[in-house]
């Protein structure tokens, strides 16, 4: 289990300087949630930041899934979570699942790094999309995400809780 704390605080590094990296893009508020399907656990990995987590090592990404299947093959999702901080407090203020198979045995794993990479985007714009992951796995995020941090559960906007089944 990691010991990473969602980063709630944004400074602007940049604040009052008007030279390099101005326009640069701050990942201080993104976490990596993987949701371990077969197990319905879900787990921080911070290397997923650079696609260096523990579920990406090893392995070969190849485009075809078929080719990754098998008997040892297991399905994650890649959650994106935003953290802001509102009137009130912290927030959960985007939150998007990617699809990954991954199978050590063989050495390789399918993901569509385009999909990640935009649903990165998306939740850095606070958009909620997991009505793809399914039911169980929606369960297994909600109660992950309230147990991390009750009040930024709490702080979170309807949308994310509704799309989760949580009120």
């Amino acid at each position: 289990m990691s010991n990473f704390q969602f980063n709630i605080i944004k400074n602007d590094p940049l604040d009052g300087h008007k030279g390099t990296n101005i326009g640069a893009i701050s990942l201080d508020n993104v976490a990596p949630v993987f949701i371990d399907v077969l197990e319905q656990r879900a787990f921080i990995d911070i290397g997923a930041m650079h696609a260096r987590s523990e579920v990406e090592k090893r392995v070969k990404w190849i485009d075809d899934e078929e080719a990754v299947k098998g008997d040892a093959a297991k399905p994650y999702w890649l959650v994106w979570v935003t953290t802001e901080r509102g009137k009130d407090g912290p927030y959960y203020a985007g939150v998007t699942a990617c699809y990954m198979l991954v199978n050590k045995e063989k050495k390789r794993a399918f993901k569509r790094m385009h999909e990640h990479v935009n649903m990165m985007d998306k939740s850095m714009k606070h958009h909620v999309i997991v009505d793809h992951i399914g039911d169980g796995n929606k369960r297994v995020l909600a109660d992950f995400l309230k147990n991390h941090n009750a009040e930024m559960w709490e702080y979170s906007a309807d949308t994310l809780k509704e799309q989760l089944f949580v009120s």
